[in-house]
């Protein structure tokens, strides 16, 4: 009896919360080892239903450069990097447009349908949804010290987001798992960070959540500890005496951005723990490190 009453004090934990974000839309950045292992892959697909059962509407975004790597070297095609950027050509962005829009982003619809989801895999192309120009890469020539512009291929960055196709996929009930491809004015197609995306999605979206799933605990601070919350004033401050530092950065900016452009609070969470969404969404403390403008 004592375990079902502490089930039923964790659904109680959970109502208030509950309540606050019915009807809201969230957006999660889905990557890392919760994609990869199959345990958590499960318990993702999970999460999101229950979310869209109980009146949110998830909106999710997902990676895949592990999937693409192994995909282009089974092909006996190079990857080669450039400050973290895959530099794709032509050939390249076939892969990645073959893998992220196909193999990986279906495989995450299969998986929350069959769990009782009703989900819709679309790319960034589909619809309008995401407008993309190529990214401009600058580098400082060591001879001359001179900023010179660094030709990465078609890698892009988000110009604009149409989010009327996720508008209405959601008034009909259905989650749409997107992939981080967007096309060009003349018909490009273009492979995008999909922190990036996530972040300016959430932010044409005015979401109430954007939550980016990680391989590790969150931003902390330089004793090691897990830092959970940061007021996005504070953030510069924070690069600059390092105490975020590395691939945190752009993921902490795109935090800032998407709050800038009115997401009410954004997460930076560990993807490895199981239902870790939920864990977020549905406790009174929370996991990882929450970005958002607090009040001074």
């Amino acid at each position: 009896m004592k375990e079902l009453i502490a089930k039923a004090n964790v659904l109680m934990e959970a109502l208030p919360w509950i309540k606050r974000f019915y009807g809201k839309t969230i957006v999660i950045k889905y990557g890392g080892n919760a994609m990869v292992e199959d345990k958590l892959k499960e318990g993702f697909a999970r999460d999101i239903i229950m979310m869209k059962y109980i009146g949110l509407n998830p909106v999710v975004i997902h990676g895949g450069g592990p999937q693409i790597g192994k995909v282009l070297e089974a092909m006996k095609i190079e990857s080669q990097f450039i400050q973290g950027m895959r530099v794709t050509d032509s050939v390249t962005m076939d892969v990645v447009e073959m893998v992220l829009g196909g193999k990986v982003n279906k495989e995450i619809v299969t998986n929350i349908n069959r769990h009782g989801g009703k989900a819709v895999g679309i790319t960034g192309k589909d619809g309008g949804l995401i407008q993309a120009r190529k990214l401009e890469m600058t580098a400082v020539n060591p001879d001359n010290l001179t900023p010179e512009i660094i030709d990465i291929g078609m890698v892009g960055e988000v110009e604009a987001v149409d989010p009327a196709i996720i508008r209405s996929l959601e008034q009909n009930n259905f989650i749409p798992v997107i992939a981080p491809i967007g096309g060009g004015l003349n018909g490009e197609t273009y492979n995008i960070n999909a922190d990036l995306v996530a972040g300016k999605i959430a932010g044409a979206l005015k979401a109430e959540k954007l939550i980016l799933l990680t391989d590790i605990e969150g931003v902390k601070d330089k004793q090691g500890n897990l830092i959970s919350t940061i007021d996005i004033r504070r953030v510069p401050d924070l690069i600059n005496d390092g105490t975020i530092t590395g691939g945190m950065i752009p993921k902490v900016n795109c935090c800032v951005e998407a709050v800038e452009e009115g997401v009410a609070k954004t997460h930076i969470i560990d993807g490895r723990m199981e239902h870790a969404c939920l864990l977020e969404m549905f406790t009174n403390k929370g996991i990882g490190t929450a970005v958002a403008r607090y009040n001074s």
